[in-house]
């Protein structure tokens, strides 16, 4: 007896992936135009200029200029500078609070100085609308003349939180469809068998991540937790340049608190341990992160 195929419901599936795949796109597209928020962006860019011009007005600077503010990424602004100057931390810290009080989005937000000559931070804090959260320390040490970059990075608020969540949203039923539309997947890559997964090679050095060790000539030395996180990036990725902000985000995030200067400590004792090993050394990248650099 033969066999009755019947397409009608094969067709209606397809139909309804695609209904879905043009309402998901149609989501996309209306989030991603900007709103009326665009107001209160283009505010914040001059409120922060008028932070960099009270900064250089207390360090007795009255004539040089406060560079275009740049956003270095969804919700983060650099303000830099024409000349070096010094600053006195505290004033910094009441000169943002009194500004950025003006700022509907600006509830809570983090900022870092930045050296430029090594990227390394100055000095950080944390200001929150819930005052108890607030992180501010060090504020009676002026800091010496420099070249130095004020990072800003807010806290995701209002329209922007909302738009997220339906991106998000949107993007998780779009995976969904994708799998079952779209499959077989391609599968995951996998470490090669050829070393055991946590140990890596790196110059005339091994380093076991999972017994948290670096080897070299039969000596052994131990790492700490952090140190082991901070050098199994650099492990995955040798002789690429790695963005400061990720290694804080990966190291750090789980915490809650993200220090800057902590991150200047590891790489300090990691280059020493690396030592020896001449052809291995951590460099600085100006104005991105780090590199593990490894000579053949």
């Amino acid at each position: 007896m033969p066999v009755k195929t019947n397409f009608l419901p094969i067709k209606r599936k397809h139909m309804g992936g695609l209904l879905i795949l043009t309402f998901i796109s149609l989501i996309c597209v209306a989030f991603s135009v900007t709103g009326n928020d665009d107001f209160d962006f283009a505010r914040r860019e001059i409120l922060l200029r008028q932070i960099g011009h009270e900064i250089l007005l207390q360090s007795g600077d009255s004539t040089s200029r406060v560079l275009p503010v740049k956003k270095i990424a969804g919700n983060e602004y650099q303000i830099s500078f024409e000349n070096a100057f010094t600053f006195q931390p505290e004033s910094l810290v009441n000169t943002t609070q009194r500004l950025l009080a003006k700022d509907p989005l600006a509830s809570d937000y983090v900022v870092n100085v930045v050296n430029c000559a090594n990227a390394s931070v100055t000095y950080g804090y944390a200001i929150s609308k819930n005052k108890k959260d607030d992180i501010v320390a060090c504020i009676g040490r002026r800091q010496p003349i420099a070249c130095y970059m004020i990072n800003i990075k807010f806290k995701p608020t209002g329209i922007i939180t909302a738009k997220n969540g339906y991106l998000l949203g949107s993007l998780a039923v779009l995976a969904f469809v994708g799998f079952i539309f779209l499959r077989p997947v391609k599968p995951q890559r996998t470490i090669p068998d050829s070393q055991p997964a946590g140990m890596f090679t790196l110059g005339s050095m091994s380093f076991d991540a999972e017994n948290r060790k670096l080897m070299i000539n039969g000596k052994a030395i131990d790492l700490t937790r952090t140190e082991t996180r901070v050098l199994r990036i650099f492990a995955l990725s040798p002789n690429e340049a790695i963005e400061r902000s990720r290694l804080q985000k990966e190291i750090w995030e789980d915490e809650g608190v993200i220090v800057g200067r902590s991150l200047d400590m590891f790489i300090s004792k990691l280059r020493k341990k690396l030592e020896f090993d001449p052809n291995i050394r951590i460099v600085v990248i100006r104005g991105k992160g780090y590199k593990l650099e490894i000579s053949s």
